[in-house]
């Protein structure tokens, strides 16, 4: 073999194992949280139990519209960190507007209970204004949105607090639900049978979820709105200069992703059954770790539904997992900031590469 053969063998042999170098680093927090998983599964068994993986997927399809919706908002280069409390307050106004008739606590027994299309159009409707409020903050004035949402969240727990003390409420929770509100979202789409001669159901919004993630994926990747969102994200001159709207852009993203946090708000309402201020609490942590996990880049017009979905499974599987193992839930919060951290030293780590 001459010279030049070694030499261009040599380099190949180092290119490729660079390759692969890279990918293990890229990818080092979904192998660390499988590891973990692994190690959780061969410690208490049960964690892979028909039963855990059902609540794990619930729990996925509970989590994830927060997550495609703030996911939006990080393609931009930005985030939201009201999602938790839009959450809660629509879960609130939507478990108050469907409480039965004969509730003893019933926030507004003049109204009676309403059609769950019209809650699910309210809440969404709620959600979407309080993204486009965001959006026109950060788009119109070019403030930081980290500022506006961290104002705009003050702001929705200030109306949630006040919220749940009206009518007969008076400041405690919101129960005593209808039935249609509860089977709607927590009704079995279907049973998986249990090793102890009886079933596992699978609740109707897993099945919502999934029709959300398609839909979502759609505006993403076959319409101009999806297009333009991710040249905004991308660079936001460039998408000026070719014509993309960057005011309206901004605006429709957050209202899309306001939109989405009031459909987990009515998700929610049904699915914790007892509303309150806390209701929602944290939730934005969530949905961020999951898409940085998922590769939704800080940096901008980088994400894919896909890897959204990866994200939010892996972060309920890990937290599902900790607590089989008997991991205190209040050390849940040192390991949610920490997975962010490095997620997104890993994120940062591979646009500076690319650079």
């Amino acid at each position: 073999m001459s010279q030049e053969s070694k030499a261009l063998a040599e380099k190949a042999q180092k290119l490729s194992g660079k390759q692969v170098g890279d990918l293990l680093m890229n990818n080092m927090l979904v192998i660390i949280m499988i590891v973990a998983a692994i190690a959780i599964a061969i410690y208490r068994p049960a964690f892979v139990s028909a039963s855990s993986i059902i609540n794990i997927i619930s729990l996925t399809a509970a989590y994830l519209p927060a997550a495609l919706g703030i996911a939006g908002c990080i393609v931009l280069t930005g985030t939201d960190l009201s999602a938790g409390r839009a959450v809660g307050l629509t879960a609130c106004v939507s478990a108050s507007l469907l409480q039965t008739v004969t509730a003893s606590n019933k926030m507004w027994p003049g109204i009676g209970t309403l059609p769950i299309p019209v809650v699910i159009i309210i809440a969404m409707g709620i959600g979407a204004l309080v993204g486009a409020f965001n959006g026109f903050f950060v788009g119109k004035f070019k403030l930081h949105p980290f500022i506006v949402t961290l104002g705009t969240q003050l702001i929705l727990y200030t109306l949630l607090l006040l919220y749940v003390q009206q009518g007969n409420n008076g400041g405690g929770t919101i129960g005593s639900l209808d039935e249609s509100y509860t089977n709607f979202v927590r009704a079995p789409l279907f049973s998986i049978p249990a090793g102890n001669g009886g079933s596992i159901p699978i609740p109707r919004y897993v099945l919502y979820s999934i029709l959300l993630a398609v839909i979502m994926w759609f505006i993403w990747n076959k319409t101009t709105f999806g297009k333009n969102m991710f040249a905004l994200g991308s660079n936001e001159e460039a998408a000026r200069v070719s014509g993309v709207n960057v005011l309206v852009t901004t605006i429709m993203v957050f209202a899309l992703a306001g939109a989405m946090y009031g459909w987990t708000g009515f998700i929610e309402g049904a699915r914790v059954a007892a509303n309150n201020a806390n209701t929602g609490l944290n939730y934005e942590l969530d949905a961020i770790a999951a898409c940085v996990i998922g590769g939704v880049s800080f940096v901008g017009g980088i994400g894919k539904i896909s890897g959204i979905i990866i994200g939010v499974i892996m972060l309920r599987l890990i937290f599902v997992g900790l607590t089989f193992a008997g991991i205190d839930q209040n050390y849940q919060y040192l390991i949610k900031g920490a997975i962010i951290l490095f997620a997104c030293a890993l994120d940062m780590r591979k646009y500076l590469a690319k650079k």
